[in-house]
């Protein structure tokens, strides 16, 4: 069977198990290495033996087996052991309670990441190494290590109140955002971009909005995510190198996807009248999006949402992103003189010096933009963006 259709049973229902295990045992670290056992003899037999009529049951079947043993050191042995003896589908919220424990704000973010994708995902640790163009051995040391933490401070396995909900669920967005994020234009040399990590990013997102749905941020964040990847086949050519926004053939755009992610953004905002900044984020991409054409875009627009942006999550990359926005409502002067405010905190950001080159170019100044240039390219290990800075600069 293809290793796709393996990876996305056994993610799905990884997730699912692990939730069902640590409600039972009562411990996390045990329920973990329980799903983990039963994914690698999935892996081993599904390509050999086809994938069971209930994998959810063959699953527990498999973990159940190495659980015995778990439970035979425990004083209530046989009342757990009862409970084990048929797969039960785990509550809608038990899941839920899953990634908020692996995204504590007491664990590191780097560990949240793992944690998630182990656990939730049902990847290996080999898989998450590769993902993220790390040794493998330094991933299993922060599984392990939150693991150690999880146990140690005693954190609870369950949904937040709803006092503690939205703090606690910016954290949980944060992470898969994050995930998307480095899925979707990597930071590393070794790939310009991982689709993987993005799949796995919406396959997080979609799955919280199933679980709560009334919280407009997740819709927003799953909006924003799929608006994205509509666009994913006109972002790079042939050769694997970066085409930005105005050179898309946007004929290979999916219009139904990008149609659904708006329609599900615009039912959010009437819906719930909570705006936040990843439904903002998602309306300013439905903007690109939507147009026809490039020269179709409403600046006007992106610059109010911007605005509005800076001031829910205000931040350096926001506003020099409202700086770029704003060179087709005021011109590439204004532009210039929001970017130049930027500078010194954005100094280490490749895009501002690849946006500082542009309006350079822009304003007939070629010899710094090409020092604009010069600068991006030293910045960034994305190779695709090399490949653009550096056709870039042979042009000059």
């Amino acid at each position: 069977m293809p290793h796709e259709v393996l990876a996305r049973v056994v993610r799905e229902h990884a997730g699912r198990l692990a939730a069902s295990l640590v409600s039972l045992l009562g411990d996390f670290s045990a329920a973990e290495d329980l799903v983990q056992d039963a994914i690698e003899v999935a892996l081993q037999r599904w390509p050999v033996e086809g994938v069971p009529d209930r994998p959810d049951a063959w699953l527990f079947t498999v973990a159940r087996r190495r659980g015995l043993d778990v439970l035979r050191r425990e004083s209530n042995y046989r009342a757990k052991l009862a409970q084990l003896q048929w797969p039960v589908p785990p509550r809608p919220d038990e899941r839920l309670r899953l990634i908020f424990t692996c995204c504590h704000p007491a664990l590191s973010r780097s560990a949240q990441i793992a944690l998630t994708l182990r656990v939730v995902c049902g990847l290996s640790t080999a898989q998450i190494a590769a993902g993220f163009v790390v040794p493998e051995t330094t991933v299993a040391q922060r599984i392990t290590r939150a693991k150690k933490k999880i146990a140690e401070a005693g954190i609870p396995y369950r949904v937040p109140t709803p006092e503690d909900l939205p703090g606690r669920l910016r954290e949980v967005l944060a992470v898969i955002y994050l995930l998307f994020n480095e899925g979707y234009l990597s930071s590393t040399a070794e790939r310009a971009q991982g689709r993987d990590l993005v799949d796995d990013a919406e396959w997080l997102a979609t799955l919280l909005a199933g679980l709560a749905p009334d919280e407009p941020e997740v819709s927003g964040l799953l909006a924003l995510i799929r608006l994205h990847r509509a666009r994913g086949a006109a972002r790079f050519d042939t050769g694997g190198r970066l085409i930005l926004l105005p050179d898309q053939d946007r004929s290979l755009w999916d219009r139904d996807a990008i149609q659904a992610a708006s329609t599900l953004l615009i039912r959010t905002g009437r819906r719930h009248h909570r705006p936040g900044p990843y439904q903002v984020q998602a309306a300013i991409v439905a903007c690109h999006a939507e147009a026809q054409r490039w020269e179709d875009t409403d600046w006007a627009q992106i610059a109010v949402l911007y605005d509005m942006l800076l001031y829910l999550a205000p931040s350096p990359v926001t506003r020099l992103h409202r700086a770029i926005a704003l060179q087709y409502v005021k011109g590439p002067e204004a532009a210039l003189a929001e970017l130049m405010d930027l500078v010194d905190v954005l100094k280490h950001y490749p895009l501002l010096h690849a946006a500082h080159a542009e309006l350079l170019r822009t304003l007939g100044r070629p010899q710094e933009a090409r020092e604009a240039d010069e600068r991006a390219l030293e910045l960034t290990a994305n190779p695709a963006q090399q490949a653009l800075l550096e056709e870039r600069l042979s042009w000059t």
